[in-house]
């Protein structure tokens, strides 16, 4: 049986979205007391004030809506070009928005612009989660955005319930908190059924889900709650449960956090590192592999373990970065397998060699791992 306070009580690491209504207030402007009141709360989770310390990632809606208003649009419009327009206006504001309210309380920030193309490509991939993690390890706060300024797929079919859910598989999170102008999740439109059950708990993933949930999005943003219900499912593939609830709720991330039961929880099926070493081993085609020595192989077979390149001996295949290799030990067996911080050519170069020499041998210093203990499972001990 799952206890719905211990699953946002033990979160580490989180990613809070926030739609555009929200931000936005309805599309009148942004709302600067909103998104301060936002920003306290995600202080007091950074510093530790609700407990242990955590590390919080932001999605922001609100570029475009913002952008429209500025402009001095009615409405959102509808050209690819004028979204295009609206969102580079509105960014300037949105970001500048955030930078100030997160100084007030003590936070720095970062301003992340993502697109889908960025999370499809493995190489892309990597980089965007290095850069990612770096910045949680800082302690800095990153604010992601879709880069609708460019992508015109983004405008046509993205929303940013989507990419908190791939945000969250791309950092590991251990939960997504969707904050939107409604309570959470009812078993049908209360507007329409007054009889309408609310949603406490339930499965992500749930097929009945979807069918509580429809309809279209307000005229200020895209989604509605079928793009959270998906997000859910999306998010959960990776074992992070996902909650959605009011915007406005007083302290809501904070009593999330302390393990009150806020709005509607959709509980992962799975653990994270389960989904993550699923993942991994249910890859039938690896483009190539890495022979290490006996004492590499010896600490690799220690849970936790880094691949070091000066443990290398051999590279087989050709692989780029972000590509999953196994790692053999001398006698060809299968030890581990995971992601690969850099392509089979520049491995060559790099095998039986330290980090101190990788600068010079490729022009620039990048990760000291072949492949990072995070991005690693042992397939035979």
């Amino acid at each position: 049986m799952t206890i719905p306070s211990q699953i946002l009580r033990k979160a580490h690491r989180i990613v809070v979205k926030v739609g555009s209504s929200l931000v936005t207030n309805e599309g009148r402007g942004l709302d600067a007391a909103a998104i301060g009141e936002w920003c306290r709360q995600l202080a007091a989770l950074v510093h530790g004030e609700a407990g242990a310390r955590r590390e919080v990632i932001m999605v922001s809606s609100g570029a475009i809506a913002e952008g429209t208003k500025r402009l001095g649009w009615a409405q959102r419009p509808s050209e690819v070009n004028e979204l295009q327009a609206a969102a580079a206006v509105g960014q300037m504001g949105l970001a500048q928005m955030y930078e100030t309210k997160m100084r007030e309380h003590g936070l720095a920030s970062a301003q992340i612009l993502l697109t889908h193309a960025d999370l499809a490509d493995r190489e892309r991939y990597l980089n965007a989660r290095s850069t990612l993690l770096t910045l949680l390890h800082l302690g800095v706060v990153p604010v992601i955005n879709e880069n609708d300024t460019v992508v015109t797929d983004e405008i046509k079919v993205g929303d940013n319930d989507t990419l908190g859910a791939l945000v969250t598989n791309l950092v590991e999170a251990d939960a997504l908190v969707i904050l939107t102008d409604q309570k959470g999740l009812y078993s049908a439109d209360p507007r329409r059924h007054p009889d309408a059950r609310f949603i406490h708990e339930a499965q992500a993933g749930d097929p009945a889900l979807e069918a509580m949930a429809g309809g279209a999005g307000s005229s200020i943003g895209k989604g509605g709650m079928i793009t959270k219900i998906i997000a859910a499912k999306r998010a959960a593939g990776s074992g992070a449960s996902t909650v959605i609830a009011w915007g406005r709720e007083p302290n809501a991330l904070l009593r999330l956090a302390r393990g009150e039961a806020i709005g509607t929880l959709l509980v992962a099926h799975t653990h994270k590192h389960q989904a993550r070493k699923q993942w991994m081993m249910d890859h039938l085609q690896l483009r190539g592999s890495v022979t290490v020595d006996a004492g590499a192989a010896a600490v690799l077979r220690q849970a936790g373990k880094s691949l070091l390149p000066i443990g290398m001996v051999a590279v087989e295949g050709e692989f780029v970065r972000g590509d999953v290799i196994a790692v053999r030990d001398a006698g060809g067996s299968e030890i581990a397998r995971g992601l690969a911080n850099y392509a089979s050519a520049e491995a060559r170069l790099l095998c039986r060699k330290s980090s101190a020499e990788f600068e010079h041998l490729l022009g620039y210093a990048a990760e000291p791992e072949m492949v990072h203990r995070d991005n690693m499972v042992l397939t035979h001990l």
